[in-house]
């Protein structure tokens, strides 16, 4: 395949995969924000345990996760598939 043709595709597909992200991005605060205390002033507090989860996770590569945690990833990635095999099949 044409290298040229490819990166105009995926150009044109941009806005596609921004609001698939924006999609991934809204689905996890409001997960976060079902999961922190509400405070009066409007403040969200991320209850200990979560912290230490997701630090130890930053921390961690992803070869390195457990298969539940690699999986999580996997399943984030696979809402791109379809769109990025349609527009690279479109050639």
């Amino acid at each position: 395949m044409d290298e040229q043709r490819i990166a105009t595709r995926l150009d044109d597909i941009i806005d596609e995969l921004a609001d698939i992200e924006h999609g991934r991005w809204a689905h996890w605060q409001r997960y976060m924000h079902g999961k922190c205390e509400h405070r009066s002033d409007g403040a969200l507090v991320i209850p200990p345990d979560l912290v230490a989860q997701w630090e130890r996770q930053i921390a961690t590569p992803f070869c390195d996760l457990s298969e539940a945690e690699k999986e999580s990833d996997r399943e984030q990635v696979r809402r791109y598939l379809p769109m990025i095999v349609e527009a690279l099949t479109d050639l």
